[in-house]
């Protein structure tokens, strides 16, 4: 009668671990899902689907290494096939901020842009910055105008405008 009581309690604090895991994935994901509404950056959602795995996986009575596994395995193959498309479409509004903003402006030439002789100024919102050419053979006298293709550092890359070429 012993054992058998033994066994009896044994299985039902078996089922009550099982049930501990499935409300610990219920709360990560609760607390996942929480996180990503706050900072709503894409940060946490892929981790609360593999959350959602396990917790589906413990509720079946999965093993706690197999829910792990599914957990990790969900949430990486969510970040990286879904990642770029909800970048893509979900966040295309945000404004550049800093020097990304100034990428694809046009600035006038104020000193002759010569990468051969490390020369070259331009005015750019007001502002005056070390330029240099975006191919190195290429010299653009003041007074032209450039667009400036990336920043590196405290200098514009320009190249000529569309206009231009």
């Amino acid at each position: 009668m012993k054992d058998m009581l033994g066994s009896f309690a044994y299985y039902w604090l078996r089922k009550g671990i099982d049930k501990m895991a499935a409300i610990y994935w219920l709360i990560a994901f609760v607390v996942l899902l929480g996180i990503e509404a706050a900072t709503m950056a894409l940060t946490t959602i892929w981790f609360a689907g593999g959350a959602l795995v396990a917790f589906v996986l413990a509720l079946l009575g999965v093993s706690v290494q197999v829910q792990l596994a599914a957990f990790v395995i969900v949430s990486f193959i969510l970040l990286f096939f879904t990642r770029p498309f909800a970048l893509k479409y979900v966040n295309h509004n945000t404004v550049k901020t800093n020097s990304e903003s100034l990428i694809g402006k046009h600035a006038k030439v104020t000193s002759e842009v010569n990468n051969t002789e490390g020369t070259g100024a331009a005015v750019l919102n007001g502002q005056e910055w070390t330029a240099r050419a975006e191919d190195d053979g290429k010299i653009y006298p003041a007074g032209t105008l450039v667009e400036v293709k990336d920043i590196r550092g405290v200098k514009l890359i320009v190249s000529e405008t569309q206009e231009e070429a």
